[in-house]
């Protein structure tokens, strides 16, 4: 019998290598170091027929439905247990773990994919680099010190009252 991971969204996954497509702050290896200590295998990669949406008050995208569009990311394989329980526990509760064939991959992959509102506007890679990464990557690791912490329950440590990156 394949032992499983964890309980709730890590209840579907079993067995020593399921991989993760990360379309938003999960691809950039100051994130990845910050929460799991080392960068696992990342392969660049597009996910076809979804979009990375922004999302309210938040700098972190959300993976939705969009017919035609072409969601650029990256794979992460060879993910511990243990890994993907900090990985888990790092995604907010609107977002829904499911199971989606990237590229020419043959075997589906993970995902967090997003079941809240969201913007009209595109997530943008280079953009969050530019203006966010530093600080939410120092944001990510106090969270990782003291998961949940926040002064708003309802706000992400890394954002601020107004909504904007917390610095």
């Amino acid at each position: 019998m394949e032992s499983r991971i964890g309980t709730g969204r890590l209840s579907g996954i079993g067995g020593p290598d399921h991989a993760l497509f990360a379309y938003g702050t999960l691809q950039f290896p100051e994130v990845l170091t910050v929460l799991l200590g080392r960068v696992p295998s990342l392969e660049p990669a597009e996910l076809t027929g979804w979009r990375a949406a922004v999302l309210p008050r938040r700098v972190y995208p959300g993976l939705v439905l969009a017919s035609g569009e072409l969601t650029p990311g990256a794979v992460l394989a060879g993910l511990s247990a243990a890994e993907w329980m900090i990985l888990d526990a790092f995604e907010d509760d609107e977002y829904d773990l499911r199971r989606v064939r990237v590229g020419d991959r043959v075997e589906p992959v993970w995902t967090y994919v997003w079941t809240a509102a969201t913007d009209s506007a595109e997530w943008r890679r280079d953009r969050f680099a530019a203006d966010h990464l530093a600080v939410f990557a120092s944001r990510s690791a106090r969270w990782l010190r003291a998961p949940g912490l926040s002064s708003d329950p309802g706000t992400p440590v890394w954002l601020d009252s107004a909504g904007g990156p917390a610095g």
